[in-house]
Parts: structure tokens; C-alpha cells; sequence
């Protein structure tokens, strides 16, 4: 057997291999100038994280002071300057302060000194019954924050410091002070203020003895943050109608739009409340000095609505605290409660505002018709019952311009025949088959806009009605029939699948509103096709109103279907009254043969003076009739 040798090759494959992981390593190796660089950049870390660890756990640092430990006493200085005082009190601890009255329950944090939670003790999510009380603070969806700035240029959070609390009570009213001390007698304080049987808390923020040791040349910002959650069953619903309203200027009144992806931003100035409204509970800043200048965002959360969420939308407010004199004294309220306009009109503070009523004459018929009429039934009878019987009074009320309507496609019906006639007479001239027309319905008495002015007359109503019932806070987890909740679906069957604008489940309601326009329309599309004559270049109206039938109580259907309960059996017994309204009218009221004699009568008498509509209408045919003639001469 041949012996193993190593070759001279082998050997210096070898050695030239050893060489250049030596060379490796010695390239790589780094330079002084590199490693100092290095230990600086560790170094300059460990200060940063040694800072926010004494800013924010103060109280780990504080407890490990012991008297004479100058080492560290002078670290905690170092970092905090005079707010090192509050440090090292017995009250620099994880602890709470809790206060409540009959409708609110306040849990106030040392650390940062602002509430943490907010329960409100007579209300429930969802579902009455669920026991889960509605909370809106809570799990720190919220915080509060001031950014000070020290006459040495450092700035500090006092949401990362600790405050000393100290509870009192003058009379029946409970009085938590919240001071975070830089000294003796130099603090910057929050006090809050709880009354019985109330939702309004007194909220003062002012500091003592800080004007030598806070940068008094800019105000202090004052930063609010809320994520708002769901609290309804309808997450679309709630989506809709959860909005960051506020008042600025004189009385003025807005919102920061929260509908899109991007986070929606405006800056008013003189702002008087800032309302983070959900759908039916809101959390409001009133503040008796109006902030200089504003900044207000609104960012949508919920970006799927058919998966289950936990937070609506993220509500931000940057405010201005100025300085008088050195100090900051601002007297404040935090309302914690329900979004009902009476509750909320009752403070005289104009928070009935963020209750979205409808602009011009429709808010006018909410805040003066619909609202007290509801408010009177709903506390004699069931909020069900209150809706039909609401809805039959608005109904009967309106019967008069009903029977105008009607009586005016009856007249209609009438001279269609002789109508007919003119179009065949002048099928050659439009323009003046329009002026003998005119000239007929002067003649006869009849006002051809006679059936669409009641009808106008009743839209206003009927939209007021869309925004009334999705606000009414009244009818919250109220039950009738089937429906568990009269503000949200009336759920009956849940699908296993969505369908687009649909949703997944069905809502009866809305089926039987469908139903119910469905057979109105059928029941009057008759009479509007007799009563409309077909003109030249207008589209078959026969044809459109033969797709109306089906189109409008599907659109009721699909649309309808995610709306509260409420306002579907509104529209249902709506239409149910409508209906049985024409049928007496139609039946017993109405006589075609009269109309007719009365109408043929109007003909031998002198021809009534023209409206000023039909009287414009005349000559504006006649100048069109004019230079169509002229153009022909040419």
C-alpha cells in the first residue's frame, strides 16, 4: 500500500488559504476612530434610556432614594428639574382616585393625573341586559397630555409624571385635586368637580409659582386623544353618525368629516366645545375661555365593516392654553353622557348642536314638531306604539295636501281627453299645442302645478323624518314586536354570507315597507299616467313609472335593510296610512263626474286671470313662438 504524503501543492494551498482569512480578519478590523465613535453612539442610548426610564417610571426611582443617596437625588434633578419634588412623595405611585355620582363612575390616575375610565352606570352595549355597562374610557383609549416647556429648555409630558391627589367635598359635591408639584407651593393642578345626579364635571387646570420655572413666553399645548368604542350593534351605523363636532367663533357650529381612509384635519379658532360624539354617548370639552387656535383630527378605524371591531374612529384635539400673568387658569367641563337633545340642550351651552337634526327648514320641523310630539307619546305609551301613533297624527295632518294632490290629478284626468285632442290638432307646432293647452287649463280652472306643490309641501317632512329617528336616543335598546332595539336592524335571520349592499342578515321592517310602496305606487301610478299627458321629446312616462313600481321598493328593500328599526316602521305605517288616505278619497271623497260638470261649467264662465307662473310661462311661449317665426322669414 502507497503511503499518504502531503505534496507540495496541498501545502501551499494551505498557506495561502490561512493568509487570507488573516488578511480578512485584519481589514475588517475596525479603527480606533470607529470604536470610539461607537462608544459614544452606546453611551449617548444609555442616557437617553436612563432619561425616559426617570420620566416615565418616577416612581421606581423615587422609592429607591434613600435620605443622603445625593448620587442619585441629583440624576432624578437632573432629568425633571423643580418637578422632582413630585417625585419623591409618597404619592409618585401606580395608584387611582375614583369618584362617582348616580350616572357616572371617574377613575383618575396619579400618573398623568386625567381619567382613565368613564363609565356610564345606566346604560349597557348592545343589548339590555348584556351587563356590560358602556365605557367610554377605558384600557387607555384615552389620554391627556400637557407639554411643558422649563425656563432651561427641557420638555416634559405630564401624562409620563406623577400628580398628588387630594379629595374633599363641599356639600353634596365631590372635589378631587390632582397637583403636580415642582415645590411647596408651586404646582400645576387639575381639578375636577362631581355633582349628584349629573353628567357635567368641573374641570380647571391652573398652576401656582410656576412662572419662574416654565417657559411662559408660548402657551402650553394641552393634547386630548380618544378612540372611540363600539357601543351599537350596527358598526356601519355607528361608523355614520360618530362625528367630532365643535363650536367656534359666534356660535358657530361644525364638524371634522371622519368617513374617508386619511385622517381628516381642521384648525378653527376660538373654539368653545369640542364634542367627540359616538352615535347615541359623547365625551365634550367646554372650556369658559375660548382656545385661541385649534387643531382637530378625526381618523376612521373600522376598515371592514362586516368584521367585528372594537373602536369607531380616533379623535385628536391640540389645544392652546395661554398664559395670564405668568399663570395658567382656564375653567373647563368634561361631559360624559348620552347624545339626547333634551339632556344635552338642558346645560343652555348649545350641545344640543352635535344632535344632527338636518339644516334649515328641516332641523326647524325636528327641533319644533317631530321632537316634541314624539317626546309627549313616549312618555304615556311603548316607543313602538308611540311611533305608530306619531306617525298617524303627521300622516292625518298632511291628509289636506293629500287631497289637494289628489284633486288636482283628478282635474287632470279629466281634460286629458281634450289634451289628447291638441296634440293631435298641433302635432305639427309643439310651441302652440303648449300655448292652447295652457289656454285650456286657464279656461277650465285647473293649475296643472296644483299636484306638485302638496307634494313638495311633504318632502320636508319626510326627510326631517331620516334624521330624526336615526337620533332619537329615546328609542336606544327599546323593544316592539320582533325588533330588540328600535334604533338598530331588526334582525330575523342572520345569513352566512354578505351580500354586498345588502348586508348579512334581513331585516323584516324594511320588507314590509317595501311591500307597502310597492302597492301605493301601484295604486297611484294609474291616475298619474291618466292625469300626464305625453309630450313630444319627453321620455314615455308610462314606461318610467311601470319601472318605478318595482325600482323604489327594492331601493327601499337594500337600503333599508341596515337602518334602525325605528324609522322603517315609520315609512311602513307611513305609506299603510297613505294608502288607505287615497282609497277614501278616491272612493268617497272625490266624484270624476263632479270634477267634470264643474270644469265644463269653468269653460262658459269668463277665464280666471292668470297666476303669475302661468302668466310668465304664457310669455316666455309667445317669445319663443315669436322669433320662431322670425327665423323662418330669414
Amino acid at each position: 500500500m502507497e503511503e499518504k504524503k502531503l505534496d507540495l501543492n496541498s501545502i501551499i494551498g494551505f498557506i495561502l488559504i490561512v493568509g487570507i482569512l488573516f488578511w480578512i480578519m485584519f481589514q475588517n478590523k475596525p479603527s480606533e476612530a470607529t470604536i470610539a465613535a461607537d462608544k459614544a453612539k452606546k453611551e449617548l442610548v444609555a442616557k437617553e434610556a436612563l432619561a425616559k426610564e426617570v420620566a416615565t417610571k418616577t416612581v421606581a426611582t423615587a422609592a429607591a432614594i434613600v435620605p443622603g443617596d445625593s448620587t442619585q437625588m441629583a440624576q432624578l434633578q437632573k432629568t425633571l428639574g423643580n418637578f422632582a419634588y413630585s417625585a419623591s412623595l409618597p404619592s409618585a405611585k401606580e395608584s387611582f382616585t375614583t369618584v362617582e355620582n348616580e350616572f357616572v363612575k371617574l377613575k383618575i390616575a396619579n400618573k398623568g393625573g386625567y381619567i382613565v375610565e368613564a363609565t356610564l352606570k345606566n346604560f349597557e352595549k348592545f343589548k339590555k341586559g348584556s351587563g356590560q355597562l358602556v365605557e367610554l374610557i377605558k384600557d387607555n383609549n384615552a389620554d391627556l397630555n400637557i407639554q411643558l416647556l422649563t425656563s432651561d429648555n427641557r420638555t416634559l409630558n405630564t401624562k409620563d409624571l406623577f400628580f398628588e391627589p387630594t379629595v374633599t367635598k363641599v356639600g353634596a359635591d365631590q372635589i378631587v385635586s390632582m397637583k403636580l408639584k415642582a415645590g411647596a407651593n408651586e404646582f400645576l393642578e387639575y381639578k375636577y368637580i362631581l355633582k349628584p345626579n349629573d353628567y357635567m364635571v368641573g374641570f380647571d387646570i391652573r398652576s401656582q409659582g410656576l412662572n419662574k420655572v416654565l417657559n411662559t413666553a408660548k402657551p402650553l399645548g394641552l393634547e386630548w386623544n380618544l378612540k372611540t368604542f363600539r357601543t351599537e350593534k350596527s358598526i356601519a351605523y355607528e361608523d355614520r353618525y360618530t362625528l367630532l363636532n365643535y363650536e367656534y367663533g359666534d356660535d358657530k357650529f361644525n364638524n371634522v368629516s371622519g368617513t374617508g381612509k386619511d385622517v381628516q384635519e381642521e384648525t378653527p379658532e376660538n373654539v368653545k366645545f369640542i364634542a367627540f360624539k359616538q352615535h347615541f354617548f359623547s365625551t365634550i370639552l367646554l372650556t369658559d375661555t375660548p382656545f385661541a387656535k385649534t387643531t382637530l383630527k378625526s381618523h376612521k378605524l373600522v376598515v371592514d365593516e362586516k368584521v367585528d371591531t372594537t373602536y369607531i374612529k380616533q379623535f385628536n384635539a391640540n389645544v392652546p392654553l395661554a398664559f395670564t400673568n405668568g399663570e395658567v387658569d382656564y375653567k373647563m367641563n368634561w361631559y360624559f353622557g348620552p347624545s339626547d337633545y333634551k339632556t344635552l340642550k338642558a346645560y343652555d351651552k348649545n350641545l344640543e348642536k352635535i344632535i344632527p337634526l338636518g339644516w334649515g327648514i328641516f332641523g326647524w320641523i325636528n327641533k319644533f314638531v317631530f321632537i316634541p310630539l314624539f317626546g309627549f307619546l313616549s312618555s304615556y305609551i311603548a316607543y313602538g306604539i308611540a311611533i305608530i301613533i306619531f306617525t298617524i297624527i303627521i300622516k292625518i295632518a298632511m291628509s289636506p295636501i293629500t287631497y289637494k294632490s289628489f284633486l288636482s290629478q283628478a282635474k287632470m284626468k279629466v281634460l286629458r281627453p281634450e289634451i289628447t285632442e291638441l296634440g293631435e290638432k298641433f302635432k305639427k307646432d309643439p310651441m302652440k299645442k303648449q300655448q292652447e293647452t295652457m289656454k285650456l287649463y286657464n279656461k277650465a280652472g285647473v293649475n296643472p302645478m296644483a299636484g306638485c306643490i302638496p307634494a313638495l309641501i311633504q318632502l320636508p317632512f319626510m326627510y326631517a323624518s331620516f334624521q330624526f329617528f336615526p337620533s332619537a336616543f329615546e328609542l336606544r335598546q327599546k323593544s316592539f314586536l320582533w325588533a330588540d332595539d328600535l334604533s338598530s336592524f331588526d334582525e330575523v335571520v342572520k345569513l352566512p354570507f354578505h351580500v354586498p349592499m345588502y348586508g348579512s342578515h334581513i331585516s323584516l321592517f324594511p320588507i314590509l315597507a317595501a311591500i307597502a310602496i310597492f302597492f301605493y305606487m301601484k295604486m297611484t301610478s294609474g291616475d298619474q299616467q291618466m292625469a300626464a299627458p305625453q309630450q313630444e321629446g319627453m321620455p314615455d312616462m308610462a314606461k318610467m313609472m311601470k319601472y318605478m313600481i318595482y325600482i323604489s321598493p327594492i331601493m327601499m328593500l337594500i337600503f333599508f335593510n341596515g337602518y334602525g328599526a325605528g324609522l322603517s316602521l315609520y315609512n311602513f305605517i307611513s305609506n299603510l296610512i297613505t294608502i288607505g288616505i287615497m282609497f277614501v278619497i278616491k272612493n268617497y271623497i272625490v266624484d270624476s263626474d263632479k270634477i267634470h260638470a264643474q270644469i265644463q261649467e269653468n269653460k262658459l264662465k269668463e277665464p280666471k286671470k292668470q297666476g303669475k307662473f302661468q302668466k310668465k310661462l304664457q310669455e316666455v311661449m309667445e317669445q319663443a313662438e315669436a322669433q320662431k317665426a322670425k327665423d323662418k322669414k330669414k
